[in-house]
């Protein structure tokens, strides 16, 4: 989606960090195979890694800077600020009129490795929502890995990542982090009912992104979808479908052993968010059909 004309992006929203440490992640398969495990998980990732990280505790002090619509529209890091801050007003007018108490996420940007609440983590994790942190890490170079995922990389692809890990912490100030069971696995458990949940959410904003008003300009954030960007949205929603994933590192298919849903079954709840745009409709737990 490509931000609208009207106004730069003030920056601060994200922090910056890691870099204190490389940690290694092999080439090839066994490269792939280590990136994917822990995507998109929304889980205590402690002990993931044994990689040197961030000093326990560090804060970055670095944030993102302000951007203009352009870099907004070029560059990884801008673009991710950018995407929060329209999830925030989106989200930030959504919760409250459902009767939700409504608070933004900490977000950081790093490189290579970093200390989180959760454990350390290094950039093989992929992004990930650590809820004691109440936060969102992305190391932007993951979006080069889309591609070997089968993927198209493109800027609704991004900020699909980025809305799926928002949608881990709506989860978590209302209450569905801590009410699942998020330790099974299999087609229809409550880790992979959490997964499309915020899948689901991913699609409400996308849906409202191109409506959704910047209140310093007055102007809409996005233009609206094209079909080539939803396509490349849905396209990295099947990337990361368990499984694709299973195809690609293990040449079958074990659905006992899934934690975040199929490639149809994720496309399918980004889509049911993008088309109803409903909290009710995404809520994967009152059905028995994933």
């Amino acid at each position: 989606m490509t931000f609208q004309e009207g106004g730069n992006f003030g920056g601060g929203r994200v922090r910056k960090g890691g870099g204190g440490g490389k940690v290694a992640v092999g080439g090839g398969a066994v490269g792939l195979l280590a990136l994917v495990i822990y995507m998109f998980t929304g889980v205590d990732l402690s002990g993931m890694t044994g990689g040197a990280a961030q000093e326990p505790g560090a804060q970055p002090s670095e944030t993102v800077g302000a951007c203009t619509v352009e870099q907004a529209n070029t560059d990884r890091e801008c673009r991710y600020s950018a995407t929060l801050e329209s999830l925030d007003t989106f989200w930030g007018a959504t919760i409250p009129a459902a009767g939700g108490q409504f608070s933004q996420p900490v977000a950081y940007s790093f490189t290579d490795a970093i200390s989180t609440g959760c454990g350390n983590a290094s950039s093989a994790t992929g992004p990930f929502y650590c809820p004691p942190d109440a936060a969102i890490y992305v190391d932007v170079s993951f979006f080069d890995q889309l591609e070997q995922l089968g993927a198209q990389d493109g800027p609704l692809a991004q900020q699909y990542v980025i809305a799926h890990e928002y949608g881990h912490h709506l989860q978590q100030i209302t209450g569905v982090m801590d009410s699942a069971d998020r330790q099974g696995s299999g087609a229809d458990s409550d880790s992979v009912r959490v997964e499309l949940q915020a899948d689901c959410y991913a699609g409400m904003w996308a849906g409202n992104a191109a409506t959704t008003v910047r209140p310093e300009t007055g102007v809409p954030y996005l233009e609206p979808i094209t079909q080539q960007q939803l396509q490349n949205a849905l396209g990295a929603a099947a990337a990361v479908g368990d499984d694709n994933i299973q195809e690609q590192s293990a040449g079958g298919v074990n659905p006992d052993s899934w934690t975040h849903g199929s490639s149809e079954q994720r496309q399918r709840w980004f889509t049911t968010g993008y088309e109803q745009g409903s909290l009710a409709a995404c809520d994967t737990f009152a059905t028995d059909q994933l």
